[in-house]
């Protein structure tokens, strides 16, 4: 089974929780993947979830790498919009990555919630 991979920034963590904790009955049907901090404040509320390196050491571009292998059912990576990050690159990677290989891709809970509705 293809996993879900979830990744938030810094300032989006706690909304992803949050979101992962509400529709916790369809992320205990299908397997996670989340980057490293992400993964760590999942685990703090109980959610079983793999983790890869964190985005900036090379997650993000972990979690691109098995799109490319057909792995990832997925993505839902809350940004933040308004931050500079130094890895922008790898995101941008990331993103195209779901746009070429046509993978579901979620920025935002309003369509994070119409993967997790539509996702089987």
């Amino acid at each position: 089974m293809k996993s879900i991979a979830l990744i938030a920034h810094d300032g989006k963590k706690g909304e992803l929780v949050e979101f992962v904790t509400r529709f916790r009955n369809f992320f205990a049907q299908v397997p996670t993947i989340a980057t490293q901090t992400t993964g760590g404040k999942l685990r703090e509320h109980g959610i079983i979830v793999e983790t890869v390196a964190s985005g900036p050491k090379g997650g993000d571009a972990q979690i691109a790498s098995r799109i490319t292998e057909g792995k990832i059912a997925g993505v839902i990576f809350f940004r933040d919009p308004m931050g500079k990050h130094p890895h922008e690159p790898d995101i941008n990677m990331l993103l195209r990555l779901c746009d070429v290989y046509n993978i579901p891709l979620a920025t935002n809970p309003a369509t994070a919630e119409l993967i997790a509705r539509n996702i089987s």
